[in-house]
């Protein structure tokens, strides 16, 4: 695969504020020159499409950029890899190079699936400062495919932390993420049209949760891998989970394990 695009971004500290608040963290939120949090690159590297470059789902269609038409017209981010090789600073220019690097389909028990996978080289000042790689996932609208059961959650973890949402947040989340997917915001759409209980939980802002419990337990990470299970409501509480060998997970109230990620913290 040798399709590419490059966005150019300077960490505005203003969104980074923003996002600080969004997320109730702890404290100020960092000033210029202060390390982007990791992961919160997430807020930044907007691609603003115009309406009729949309899908029905509020995002850019597929087809007209790096992502080919799959012919199945269901989104979700399946999960992802990041590699933290340097701090970002807020304030200063960086420069994602996105690659797409794997299209693959497949016949699932749920139905028809294509997976497209992308890297995201970010860079600052000439010097790579995060590698992630993200797994998309599309598929068959919701009355042509069976459901999956979900896996149980764990139960033995090191720490946990009960977390809940609310649409105020969802739609905060996609604001600064520039993620106009309908099923975080329109509750209509998400259940009428994509088969939904109600709105849907970001799995990037599960990750975010997840990373923020293992920085603030044990400190800075060098990776971090996640991997959606099962969607999460916004009416849904949900306890985030660390294990002592840096498995994470995020459980249900009903037990069911909805991302499961590992967390390798620096040595540095």
């Amino acid at each position: 695969m040798s399709a590419a695009e490059t966005l150019t971004c300077t960490l505005d500290p203003a969104r980074a504020a923003a996002l600080h608040a969004a997320l109730d963290r702890p404290g100020d939120p960092p000033r210029p020159g202060d390390p982007l949090p990791a992961f919160w690159h997430q807020a930044y590297f907007w691609d603003p499409r115009r309406p009729a470059a949309l899908g029905r789902d509020g995002h850019p269609r597929v087809g007209g950029g790096i992502i080919p038409d799959l012919g199945l017209p269901q989104r979700m981010w399946a999960g992802g890899h990041l590699t933290f090789h340097a701090k970002l600073r807020i304030g200063t220019p960086a420069t994602r190079r996105t690659t797409l690097e794997d299209v693959t389909e497949k016949a699932g028990h749920s139905g028809r699936l294509g997976f497209v996978a992308l890297r995201h080289d970010i860079s600052q000042d000439g010097t790579l400062c995060v590698t992630e790689r993200q797994d998309l996932v599309y598929r068959d609208p919701p009355g042509t495919r069976r459901r999956a059961s979900p896996p149980p959650a764990p139960t033995a973890p090191h720490r946990t932390l009960d977390v809940a949402f609310d649409s105020t947040l969802l739609f905060r989340y996609s604001a600064l993420t520039f993620n106009g997917h309908r099923i975080h915001y329109d509750a209509d759409y998400a259940r009428d049209v994509e088969g939904y209980p109600g709105l849907v939980v970001h799995g990037p802002l599960l990750a975010q949760l997840l990373i923020h419990l293992a920085e603030d337990t044990r400190g800075p990470l060098a990776a971090f891998a996640f991997r959606g299970t099962s969607p999460l409501t916004a009416e849904e509480l949900a306890t985030l989970c660390l294990a002592e060998n840096g498995a994470m997970w995020v459980r249900a109230g009903d037990g069911r394990m909805c991302m499961d990620a590992a967390a390798t913290f620096s040595s540095v």
